[in-house]
């Protein structure tokens, strides 16, 4: 599938979004420096803990080193639970807590439950032809969604994968399934670069 896409390598589960892009037979690199970006056209940013990786991606200075490659249109992002919430404009009940910013949504940290009230449920996605089998963990919610925003898939009639221009953003974790089509689907946005 060509290209090299980085994964975010500071916390989280970032090495089972490697070995998916691997089975794709995509180059994948771990990101924890501005000049890891250098010549990736996509970056995911993994499920974990999403203050810490926030914290941590200011502190290494990657924070505006994405930022400034996504507002130029230079580097497709994907980001996976705590991914997501690292990249939305806003994060409900705490306003200080370190954000990209460039995925015009607030979300809610935690919406489905905490951690022993993980499940998992086959979920219709536009563009596939039959459901992905979607893993919640500790699942933020998109509770608001910027008029550019995309749905693309919805649980319980609520956001759980949206898109915005070359960023898009998912509530589960693709990684922790051996589907592969969500990752696929993200390679072929940022060749689009």
């Amino acid at each position: 599938m060509g290209n090299v896409i980085g994964v975010l390598a500071l916390q989280g589960d970032f090495r089972e979004h490697k070995k998916a892009l691997q089975a794709l037979g995509v180059e994948a690199v771990e990101v924890r420096r501005p000049e890891h970006l250098k010549g990736l056209k996509g970056l995911i940013v993994p499920g974990g803990e999403s203050t810490t990786i926030g914290k941590l991606a200011r502190e290494y200075g990657l924070e505006e080193a994405v930022r400034k490659r996504v507002e130029e249109g230079s580097l497709a992002l994907f980001g996976t639970c705590a991914g997501a919430i690292w990249l939305s404009k806003e994060v409900l009940g705490y306003p200080d807590q370190p954000r990209l910013g460039v995925l015009d949504v607030a979300v809610e940290r935690n919406a489905f439950g905490r951690q022993v009230e993980s499940f998992e449920e086959d979920i219709p996605v536009r563009g596939l032809e039959s459901p992905f089998h979607a893993v919640f963990i500790r699942a933020p919610l998109f509770a608001r969604l910027g008029e550019e925003v995309e749905v693309l898939a919805e649980y319980a009639g609520r956001p759980v994968f949206v898109q915005e221009g070359r960023v898009l953003a998912a509530s589960f974790h693709p990684e922790l399934t051996p589907d592969l089509r969500l990752h696929r689907r993200f390679v072929e946005l940022a060749q689009e670069i």
